[in-house]
């Protein structure tokens, strides 16, 4: 199965994988992507959050079937030319990560967020990001994607 991962086109060896699979495990045991975390199997934490053709989508419900030829993208691709997201930047400014486990996920679904929305409310951010974080750093989260939007806006002339 030919899957195109982080901008590469990724051939998947049959032996390893069921077109039933979890996009997941794919990710994780296949291809040795670890940055995509399993927090809850039933597509409710978020922690799995990934994108698929632009769009957050959570990888742990996701059939390796489904992605079969469009573009995914996982934590591992969110920086590119080897600088950081402007996401990743804020979320180190604002101190967003307290335990770290579900920041993946919330870092994948706030930058499908801001590809789609450069100016998001507080409203437009909770609808959007419906990750849950133990560590309650919702706060914190949602000044950085404020901080990034900003950063974003001005590097693409938007202001």
């Amino acid at each position: 199965m030919k899957l195109f991962l982080n901008g590469s086109a990724r051939e998947l060896p049959d032996d390893a994988i069921d077109p039933d699979m979890p996009l997941l495990w794919a990710l994780r045991d296949v291809l040795q992507l670890t940055g995509t975390k399993f927090g809850c199997g039933v597509a409710a934490c978020g922690a799995c959050t990934v994108h698929v053709d632009g769009q957050a989508q959570r990888s742990c419900v996701t059939p390796l079937s489904a992605v079969a030829g469009r573009a995914v993208r996982t934590i591992e691709g969110l920086a590119e030319g080897g600088r950081p997201h402007a996401l990743q930047t804020a979320w180190i400014d604002h101190q967003v990560p307290q335990c770290g486990y579900c920041q993946s996920g919330m870092l994948m679904a706030a930058a499908a967020l801001l590809a789609r929305n450069p100016r998001p409310s507080d409203a437009d951010i909770d609808a959007a990001i419906t990750n849950l974080c133990r560590c309650g750093t919702y706060p914190r989260v949602r000044a950085a994607i404020h901080a990034a939007a900003a950063e974003l806006r001005g590097a693409r002339g938007l202001a």
